[in-house]
């Protein structure tokens, strides 16, 4: 591929500006297509940074499809995966008018599985009338669906419980023992995207695959000669998860659900094996309770300080114990015994593995939350793996996303995954940040720490908020402090007579809470980790994006305790090289949410005075896109007092002023 053939496509005078009505010629764009068609050319790795209105997707779609080889395009969501599926890459193929076909491959829990439906309709165990209603609208769906993907039946809720007792695991699929076997929307999918030039992926799927490799297991994906990974800043998180283990109470609930199921499908003497599996529900449950009513995350080490949390442990492993003993008896009588009994074997095995304190030498710790828990076991460092995947692969690997380095240096993110020896290469956003935006961090607000934070950050945004005019996010990095925020910011207000409503992370999906700020036009929304990336609001809904603190991970996390540990002992200092970075590219996706359009203006209210006092606050602030720059209050509140000048493109003392954080 000749990456000069690319103007011709991105150009002025373009395929894409001739046949995409509002497409504008980005000089970034083009830049960026060509490093990815060199490195598609030359089978080596990109690292790409790509500021918000870039447009790096057709970036990288338009060398991808021109290619001629075989790509695996991986997305950090599965509504990422949807648009790209549906709506960027038809567009694109349809303007190169290139004859590529495309596939979409989700993990198999999004597909109904035939067998598990099945099941489900002749068992009848639902909690409700409304459960049994959405199970009849499922049956039809998979009746006359090509795909079974649950994301194309809208009506039955992606959060309803139905959905887990006719989908499959890894663990619950029987596999080619399966007597649905020939029916399955999973293999259909599979054969799909084994066959296609260019298949649509999702980053967990991506790395259980690297996993089913690894044991000797067919592929999922396609054999391909380049690999484009996009939203890649996820991708250390999901490698740490997927190149560990972990056994979890949904696991364990399931397990005996479906043993107690098939139980009493081909077993109906088995009345031990029934009590068996009754009793392990029952431990799993124990298990949580044991734990107290909030939730954490506790290292290894400290678990068995916890008040009945060992003995906990010891009753749930007797409990897996005594069901594979009543299943090695029962399992040979159905293939849905038999893939219990495997189950049962291999969560034993994960659980005393964990509890051994000779175990492999990962990071372990116990995670609770309001209903579940989890045990979950991960390597240090997933480096040395994940370069040992790609290493020799003879394929081009393209990693990008809006923040992947600090300020740019890419060395944080090249540590973690191991790809020291990859090209790098950043791009600013086209957007006149200098003019569409102020970063203010106020003067006077206490520290993080103290108690009264929350409570200031509420009394500090109500002025801002009454001169935007609503229109904002109050983005939390705790849940606690959401939590707090949500009754501050409804008294506050009352008190002030300020009409705009309240939206709160939790009260309905993040779709939803979207589509209503979106429509609402003045909407408050107060949000923690899930609205902190990967959401797109365009024009005047969103003016405004408060940050309550910096987003360090906390000090007591386990994972991130045992890697600073393993950073101090090689002499390093833990902090400046992991922490900080580590929160620099968090909040650049944050602050990421404010600009999205060339027409977009906004303030962005950083509550945290440590961005402005303390030595790292700079290497942190200078991260960020190149907004003017304030420390008062009273500039954030005059922004958009200044609205009419922002566009006639007038002079003003806000814009002369040129504050800068000091």
């Amino acid at each position: 591929m000749f990456t000069s053939d690319l103007s011709a496509v991105f150009g002025p005078e373009g395929l894409l500006a001739r046949q995409v009505p509002g497409y504008r010629f980005r000089q970034q764009q083009l830049e960026m297509a060509q490093a990815v068609a060199r490195a598609i050319d030359d089978r080596t790795l990109l690292l790409a940074e790509a500021g918000t209105g870039t447009g790096k997707t057709f970036a990288y779609l338009v060398p991808a499809l021109l290619s001629g080889g075989r790509v695996v395009l991986s997305t950090g969501t599965k509504t990422l995966q949807d648009q790209l599926f549906e709506r960027d890459l038809p567009l694109v193929r349809e303007v190169l008018g290139v004859p590529v076909t495309v596939a979409l491959l989700k993990g198999r829990a999004n597909y109904v599985c035939p067998h598990h439906l099945e099941r489900a309709a002749s068992e009848g165990r639902f909690s409700s009338r409304q459960e049994v209603r959405w199970l009849h609208q499922i049956q039809s769906f998979a009746r006359g669906s090509s795909t079974g993907d649950k994301a194309q039946l809208t009506e039955v809720p992606e959060t309803a419980a139905v959905w887990s007792a006719v989908t499959s695991t890894r663990e619950s699929c029987l596999g080619s023992d399966c007597p649905n076997h020939g029916e399955c929307f999973v293999l259909r999918a599979r054969r799909e995207a084994l066959a296609a030039d260019l298949v649509v992926v999702n980053h967990h799927l991506f790395f259980a695959d690297l996993m089913l490799r690894d044991e000797g297991v067919a592929e999922l994906l396609p054999h391909c000669n380049t690999v484009v990974f996009d939203e890649a800043h996820q991708l250390p998180e999901t490698a740490t998860l997927f190149f560990g283990e972990h056994l979890s109470a949904g696991q364990v609930a399931e397990l005996a659900r479906d043993t107690e199921a098939a139980a009493r499908a081909r077993a109906l003497d088995a009345g031990d094996l029934v009590a068996a599996a009754e009793a392990l529900a029952l431990e799993g449950k124990r298990f949580r309770l044991a734990l107290g009513s909030g939730g954490g995350r506790w290292a290894r080490a400290a678990v068995d300080a916890l008040p009945a949390v060992p003995d906990a442990l010891r009753e749930l492993e007797e409990s897996l114990g005594d069901l594979r003993t009543e299943l090695e008896v029962h399992g040979e009588r159905s293939e849905d015994l038999e893939n219990c009994l495997l189950r049962c074997t291999d969560f034993a095995a994960r659980l005393a593995r964990w509890r051994d304190p000779q175990a492999l030498e990962w990071v372990r710790w116990l995670e609770a939350g309001t209903h579940g828990w989890a045990l979950q076991a991960a390597p240090l460092s997933v480096a040395e793996i994940f370069r040992s995947q790609i290493a020799g692969s003879g394929r081009a690997w393209i990693f990008t996303s809006a923040t992947l380095a600090v300020n740019g240096d890419f060395a944080h993110y090249q540590a973690q995954l191991g790809l020291e020896q990859a090209n790098t290469v950043c791009w600013d956003s086209p957007f006149d940040f200098g003019r569409q935006a102020l970063l203010c961090v106020p003067r006077g607000l206490p520290a993080p720490s103290d108690p009264g934070h929350t409570a200031a950050v509420v009394e500090t945004a109500l002025p801002v908020l009454r001169a935007s005019g609503g229109r904002a996010f109050l983005l939390f990095t705790t849940l606690r402090a959401l939590d707090r925020a949500r009754s501050l910011i409804a008294d506050g207000f009352a008190r002030e007579g300020l009409d705009f409503p309240l939206l709160v992370q939790g009260d309905s999906s993040r779709t939803e809470l979207l589509e209503r700020f979106r429509e609402l036009g003045n909407a408050v929304l107060l949000g923690s980790q899930s609205f902190w990336e990967g959401v797109d609001v365009r024009g005047d809904a969103l003016s405004l994006v408060v940050i309550d603190k910096l987003p360090f991970a906390p000090p007591d996390d386990p994972v991130l305790a045992a890697r600073l540990a393993a950073i101090e002992r090689s002499g390093g200092n833990g902090f400046m090289s992991f922490q900080v970075p580590a929160a620099a590219i968090s909040l650049k996706q944050g602050a990421g949410r404010l600009i999205r359009s060339e027409t977009d203006r906004g303030v962005l209210l950083i509550c945290d005075p440590r961005l402005a006092d303390k030595p790292y606050g700079k290497r942190l602030w200078r991260s960020l896109p190149a907004m003017r720059r304030s420390r008062e209050l009273s500039d954030a509140v005059a922004f958009f007092a200044d609205y009419q000048n922002f566009h006639q493109g007038l002079s003003s003392p806000l814009a002369d002023a040129a504050a800068a954080v000091t």
